[in-house]
Parts: C-alpha cells; sequence; structure tokens
C-alpha cells in the first residue's frame, strides 16, 4: 500500500503520521514520481514545528528522486522509466509515490544515483546558489562557512575550495573538525571549545572574510558579523540554533559597511531556465570529483520522527536520506 507522512497540528516530532494514499492520475502538466529515496532537511523540522507556517494539514518534504510512472497532458520530455530529481514545489516529497508539476524534475544523468540525488539536491542547489550568485566566490577570497560537517556545509567547503577560496570553517567537536580539514578546509575551527570570531580573524591576517554563509541562526550570527571585512556580506540562510536577532541597519555601518542577506532557494530557481542551470552545476562538480556527496544517515520513511529528533539534536552529520 502507497503512504505519505502528514502532520494535522505542528509540534514535535510525535506529530508526524503514517498515511495510507491513492494517488490519481497526473494532471495536466504533472507527472507521477515512484520514489526510490528521498531527502531530510533541517526546513523540514521548521515547517512541521511551525517555525515556517504551512497550511494544515499537510504533507512534508522538499526533495527525493524516483522514476517517472505517468504523464499528464502537456508535459514535454519527460516519459514513464526516466529517472528524475527534484527540490522545492508543493511539499509532499514523505511519501512513496506522488504527483507533482513537470517543471520542478530535472532528469538525473548517469552518474548520479538516487540515493545520491535525494542527499544533494536540496542542499547542493543551495550550496549553488550561495558561492555562485548570492556572493560569487573569486579565487583568493576568504570565506567563513558555518556548519561545515553538515549537508550543505559540506558541499560548500569543497565547492568553495574548487573556485579558488581560502575556506575557514566551524563546526562541533574534534570529529566534525576533523571531517571539514578532510573536505579541503583551510582552517577548521570548534566552535564549542574556541573564540570562533579570534581565531577568524587571525587566519585572515586581522582583516576577516569577504563572505559569511551561516546555516546556524541566533547562535552565530552577531559573532559572524565581526568576522567579516569591510565592505564584507553576511549571508544568513537557517535557523538551526533559533531565528536570528533583530539588528539595527546602522550596526552593519557601524562594523564595516556590511552587506545583509537572507536568501531563499526558491527565489534561486523560480525560473525553469534558472533551475535547469543550477542543477546542471551541481551534476558537473558531482561527476568531475570536484564536491563528494557523503550520505551519513539512512532511516526507514516510516521511522522519520527519529530521524526528525535526531537531526535536531545534531545526532547527524552530513546528508540524511529516507527510504520509502
Amino acid at each position: 500500500m502507497d503512504y505519505a507522512i502528514r502532520f494535522a497540528a505542528t509540534g514535535g516530532p510525535e506529530v508526524l503520521e503514517r498515511v495510507p494514499v491513492v494517488v490519481a492520475d497526473p494532471a495536466p502538466g504533472e507527472v507521477r514520481v515512484r520514489h526510490h529515496a528521498v531527502g531530510l532537511n533541517f526546513i523540514d523540522t521548521y515547517q512541521r514545528s511551525g517555525l515556517y507556517p504551512v497550511s494544515l494539514p499537510s504533507g512534508l518534504g522538499s526533495e527525493a528522486a524516483g522514476v517517472v510512472e505517468a504523464v499528464g497532458a502537456n508535459v514535454a520530455g519527460l516519459a514513464p522509466g526516466d529517472r528524475v530529481a527534484y527540490a522545492g514545489g508543493p511539499l509532499g516529497a514523505y511519501a512513496s509515490v506522488r504527483n507533482l508539476p513537470a517543471d520542478k524534475l530535472v532528469s538525473l544523468p548517469d552518474g548520479i544515483s538516487f540515493e545520491m540525488a535525494a542527499a544533494m539536491m536540496l542542499q547542493g542547489l543551495t550550496a549553488e546558489y550561495l558561492l555562485r550568485r548570492t556572493y560569487a566566490v573569486q579565487p583568493g577570497d576568504a570565506v567563513l562557512i558555518h556548519a561545515a560537517a553538515g549537508g550543505v556545509g559540506q558541499i560548500a567547503v569543497q565547492w568553495a575550495k574548487s573556485l579558488g577560496a581560502f575556506v575557514v570553517a566551524t563546526a562541533g567537536g574534534p570529529e566534525k573538525v576533523a571531517l571539514a580539514k578532510s573536505l579541503g578546509a583551510d582552517v577548521a575551527i570548534d566552535y564549542r571549545g574556541e573564540d570562533w570570531v579570534a581565531a577568524t580573524r587571525t587566519a585572515t591576517g586581522g582583516k576577516g572574510v569577504r563572505v559569511v554563509y551561516d546555516g546556524v541562526g541566533k547562535d552565530t550570527f552577531l559573532g559572524s558579523l565581526d568576522c567579516l571585512a569591510t565592505r564584507g556580506m553576511m549571508v544568513t540562510y537557517g535557523n538551526a540554533s533559533g531565528p536570528v536577532p533583530e539588528i539595527s541597519p546602522l550596526l552593519l555601518s557601524q562594523k564595516g559597511s556590511l552587506f545583509l542577506t537572507r536568501p531563499t532557494l526558491g527565489h534561486y530557481t523560480a525560473t525553469r531556465d534558472e533551475l535547469v542551470q543550477a542543477a546542471s552545476a551541481l551534476f558537473d562538480v558531482v561527476l568531475a570529483g570536484k564536491v563528494r556527496i557523503s550520505i551519513a544517515q539512512r532511516y526507514p520513511l516510516a521511522e522519520v520522527a527519529q530521524a526528525h529528533t535526531d537531526l535536531a539534536t545534531r545526532k547527524t552529520v552530513g546528508s540524511t536520506i529516507l527510504l520509502p
């Protein structure tokens, strides 16, 4: 029996319920996809908890990979049997099978497995827009990447190095710091045991970094501003430790005429062309061996509540996938 994970009220992982589903034939412009692997991301926990409000009851999950089972009218370029993946579109990836808009799908090239795609689509597309478009990293740029042992962080460290950056990375604990170094970070700092602001300044000869990529949020936001060079850019793209504090724009002036942005993936893949180009760039660096995708945890989709618990308590490293 096909099933989906849904929730009718916001709260902890216990609100997630497995329910049987019968998926109709795809409507015009839609495709039915049989999932082989589903991605787990922090944004899922924000939506489940109510930090990012969604209309209830709701499905959950933003990325998956699988095989096209059926194609609705007015869909070109896709056929039953095609291997596809997606990140974004309507919530509902936590399911064995589903219909979704065809324009949200990208074809998987040979060499990219279903599990690899599910592990990297949302996180990899996030790294793509952060490094190539929010602040376009140039050779020689010093950059600070927080949560370097996480899913986005691992991809971002490797990709930034391939772009010629000097990478300063933070992570929690000796094992995660060692992982960041193994991925190519020039300097890896244990934010739990070190003064990471001072260490970042030291690593850059007192100049600071050109950009901070911060998916942690509350715990790192203000300190990150002190890591930036004059006219540097603060990119806050996640809230793993909670929402960032409100600040006066004057603070950005006082700390060096800084730039501050809070981007989201949807605004960087808003058109079909943007999505395809971003996915192509991601697939290229993975297939070229410049970015390795590590799947550190696999859970049965039916055990998604435990996966959410482990993610929220920082027990996971790198990417996590759910298997229907």
